[in-house]
């Protein structure tokens, strides 16, 4: 559903810092009502992190990712089914956990996907 989108975003860097500035322009997610901001991208590192804002009374169908999603509520509110979220609420998904998502006045989120560590042996 939501795919990594490329372009302007940084990447974890080999050493030190990097700094995104302005953070670009609001892109499609491919779903119809939700944008994102890209921050950074890094297939290598297993990291994504995206602002995530969507639009009064925009809706997903049922989906789950690939990978630990994080959500952090900054603005409004959203419901994925089994409750809804608000400013401050900190949710996270484990790999494969069905969800949608629904918001019927729109809200502004930082959404972390990150790879799951291999078992330990």
């Amino acid at each position: 559903m939501f795919e990594a989108l490329g372009g302007d975003v940084l990447t974890v860097p080999v050493s030190g810092s990097a700094v995104l500035r302005g953070a670009g322009e609001w892109r499609p997610s491919g779903t119809p009502g939700f944008w994102v901001k890209p921050l950074l991208e890094d297939a290598e590192a297993g990291l994504r992190t995206w602002l995530m804002k969507s639009d009064p009374g925009a809706t997903s169908a049922l989906h789950s990712h690939d990978e630990i999603e994080q959500i952090y509520v900054l603005e409004g509110s959203f419901a994925d089914g089994e409750t809804t979220y608000g400013p401050g609420n900190y949710i996270v998904r484990a790999v494969g956990a069905p969800h949608l998502s629904t918001c019927q006045h729109g809200s502004l989120s930082l959404v972390v996907y990150c790879r799951q560590a291999e078992p330990k042996t």
